[in-house]
């Protein structure tokens, strides 16, 4: 496959994840986000989508590296498509289940199906495992703030 090709295929799964994420997340944001409490020190919403977006792009640019490396990546491909999915799973049960606790099962899961890919992808190719540690950062933040609204809207 064309390196051009693959690049394109790699940036259209992760804009089509980001894509399902924003579907789930618009309504919630509009309806109930505003109405939980949160930390002090929670983001402005305006603040998520760029952050979201310089991480897609380096998600989309890791697996690229990863791919056109010539050796057997399926696995680490296949750990990143999972890693994939439960990013995508969060936006779902958070903002579109509207289930906080049930959101936090799932990003916790997330972060381990990160480090998991940091490390099949560093085996690889160390800058494509490097690229995904803002993302692994991000999440562990993400992670906590959804605990901290998790413990503050126990009764909702």
């Amino acid at each position: 496959m064309n390196e051009w090709l693959a690049l394109a295929i790699a940036v259209g799964a992760c804009s089509g994840a980001a894509a399902i994420g924003s579907w789930a997340t618009v309504r919630g944001l509009r309806e109930w986000y505003p109405a939980l409490s949160k930390p002090s020190w929670n983001p402005p919403n305006a603040v998520f989508g760029p952050v979201w977006s310089a991480l897609y792009l380096a998600m989309a640019v890791a697996v690229w590296l990863v791919w056109r490396s010539g050796g057997d990546v399926t696995a680490a491909v296949a750990i990143f498509a999972a890693q994939l999915a439960l990013n995508v799973a969060w936006s779902i049960v958070f903002f579109g289940m509207r289930n906080v606790t049930g959101a936090l099962v799932v990003i916790v899961i997330l972060w381990v199906a990160i480090a998991a890919t940091i490390i099949a992808f560093w085996s690889v190719d160390a800058f494509a495992g490097a690229l995904l540690a803002p993302y692994l950062a991000w999440v562990t933040f993400a992670s906590v703030l959804n605990g901290a609204i998790a413990r503050l809207n126990r009764a909702s």
